[in-house]
This record gives C-alpha cells, sequence and structure tokens, in this order.
C-alpha cells in the first residue's frame, strides 16, 4: 500500500473527527433531552458507577474528566444539587473529599447508560456491523495508546476502557 499524501491523510482524519462528532453530539442531545446530563456528567456518573463502592476521590475524578479542580467544583455542586452525588470525606485521610454516588445517581447512570447503548447500535453498530465496529475500536485503542505512550511512557491511565467480557 502507498502511503497517503497530505491531502488524502488530512481527508481521513477529517472523515474521523466528523464521524465521532456526529455520533457524540447526537448521543451528547440526547441524554440532556432525557437526563439532563452534560458529556461530562455523564462521564462522571458511570466512572462512579463503576468503581468500587461506587466512590471516587474527587480530585481523581476530576484529572479524569480533564476538568481543573474548580471547574470539577463546579460540576459536582451540580450534581449533588440533583440528589446524584453526594461528598463524603475519608475514613483515613482528612485532605481526601470522595464523590459517591447516590441511589437516585445509580438509577440515572443505569437509565442513562442503557440510552447511550441503544442509540450506539443505531448510530454506530448499525451501518458498521460488529466487526467493523470493532476494528475501529481496536484502532482508536491503538492510536490512543500510542499517544499516551509518546506522552508519558511510565503512565498507566485510569482512562483506559476494555472491552466488555464475551
Amino acid at each position: 500500500m502507498t502511503t497517503p499524501g497530505d491531502d488524502e491523510l488530512s481527508t481521513w482524519w477529517d472523515l474521523v473527527t466528523e464521524g465521532y462528532s456526529a455520533v457524540r453530539e447526537r448521543i451528547a442531545d440526547e441524554l440532556t433531552t432525557r437526563f439532563d446530563l452534560t458529556p461530562t456528567s455523564f462521564e462522571v456518573l458511570l466512572r462512579l458507577a463503576r468503581s468500587p463502592d461506587r466512590r471516587l476521590p474527587m480530585t481523581l475524578l476530576a484529572r479524569e474528566a480533564a476538568l481543573s479542580s474548580g471547574g470539577f467544583t463546579k460540576l459536582a455542586d451540580r450534581l449533588c444539587s440533583a440528589g446524584l452525588i453526594r461528598r463524603a470525606p475519608s475514613d483515613e485521610d482528612r485532605r481526601v473529599i470522595y464523590a459517591c454516588l447516590t441511589e437516585h445517581g445509580a438509577d440515572v447512570a443505569h437509565r442513562a447508560r442503557q440510552v447511550r447503548a441503544e442509540l450506539l447500535r443505531r448510530l454506530v453498530l448499525t451501518p458498521l456491523g460488529p466487526d467493523a465496529a470493532r476494528a475501529l475500536a481496536e484502532t482508536m485503542r491503538t492510536l490512543r495508546d500510542a499517544q499516551a505512550a509518546r506522552t508519558n511512557p511510565a503512565a498507566t491511565s485510569t482512562r483506559r476502557v476494555n472491552p466488555s467480557p464475551k
């Protein structure tokens, strides 16, 4: 296979970002309409739902959500006001504050995850098929891992997403 020229390479990348953006926007619109969740709020709820005891240190959540501590504090305030999370001090280290998923937050996270899965089936799986969708995921994992290795070879990210067991 020949190496692509600059225009072809740019077109490939534009197609990747346009496809991703279109799907992400549709999902974001639906989660906002149905659950009043932004993409970042949804990500935080999912991380908490998948965590042991459904809680994580707020500093870790802020880092994983790529937010400043001030930005995450505002997001946490909104999630607390909505009854989706609560703050709790650590028993071991008084400097640590946990974000804890409430029962209501767990219910919303579960229902929002189901809606997202339905949308992904319709918007990604239906047009691509399982094999192409799996290949796309593996390709994007390779790209993500290559960039992570370039920026910090020793880092192991908690953001890693592994496929569900078959």
